[in-house]
C-alpha cells in the first residue's frame, strides 16, 4: 500500500499527460506532491526528510517548466533527485561514517558490516545509473516515451534492483549466527521427530 502511495504523484502525472499534455501534467504532479505531504502531516504529524526534498525539487523544476513553458526542467527533475540521494548516501558513509541504508533496514535484517557497506555502495551506484538512464530516455526519445518510462520503466528497474538486493542479502543471512542457531534448532527438531517415528 505504501508503495502505491509513494507512486501517487507519478501515476497522476502519467494520467494527466495522456489527457492534457506535459504542462498540465506538471501542475498536477506539483499539486499531488503537496497533497501527499499534507496528508502525511495531518495523519502522522511527521514527514520523512526525503519527501520534503522531493517536494522542493518538484516545485522548483516543475515551477520552472510552467513559467518558461519548457519541458526541459521537468525532465531533469528525476535525475536531480536520484543523484542527490546517491550523493547523500555516499557523503554520509565516507565523511560522517553513517550508513543510511543500514539505519533504515537494520531493524528488519541483521548483516555484517562489510555487507552493509556493499549494500550502501550498491544503492549509490543504482541511483547514479538511474539518473543517467533518465537523461538518456528524456533527451533521446519523445516526451511520451519518457513519461511512460517514468511510471513503468523506472518503477520496474527499482523493483528488480530491490529483488536482486534481497537475493544478495540472503547469502549473508544464511551465514549469520542467528541463521546458524535456527538451522541447529531445525536439525534438532528433525532428529527428535526421526527418533519418535523410529520408536513407533
Amino acid at each position: 500500500m505504501k508503495f502505491l502511495f509513494d507512486l501517487f504523484p507519478v501515476i497522476l502525472f502519467f494520467a494527466a499527460f495522456k489527457l492534457y499534455g506535459i504542462f498540465v501534467a506538471t501542475a498536477v504532479a506539483i499539486a499531488a506532491a503537496v497533497a501527499q505531504i499534507a496528508w502525511l502531516w495531518l495523519r502522522n504529524r511527521r514527514v520523512e526528510k526525503m519527501m520534503w526534498v522531493n517536494l522542493a525539487i518538484i516545485v522548483i523544476f516543475g515551477g520552472a517548466t510552467l513559467v518558461s513553458q519548457d519541458e526541459t526542467f521537468i525532465k531533469w527533475k528525476p535525475t536531480v533527485l536520484y543523484w542527490l540521494i546517491a550523493s547523500v548516501l555516499m557523503v554520509s558513509s565516507s565523511i560522517f561514517n553513517k550508513n543510511l541504508i543500514q539505519a533504515m533496514l537494520e531493524k528488519q535484517i541483521q548483516l555484517p558490516s562489510i555487507a552493509w557497506r556493499k549494500l550502501n555502495l550498491g544503492w549509490v551506484g543504482f541511483f547514479l545509473s538511474m539518473g543517467a538512464v533518465n537523461l538518456y530516455v528524456a533527451f533521446g526519445f519523445s516526451v511520451d516515451t519518457w513519461v511512460t518510462f517514468k511510471l513503468f520503466g523506472a518503477t520496474g528497474m527499482m523493483l528488480v534492483f530491490i529483488m536482486l538486493q534481497v537475493v544478495w542479502c540472503g547469502k549473508y543471512l544464511q551465514q549469520s549466527p542467528q541463521a546458524a542457531v535456527v538451522r541447529e534448532q531445525e536439525n534438532s527438531a528433525n532428529e527428535i521427530t526421526k527418533k519418535i517415528n523410529e520408536e513407533r
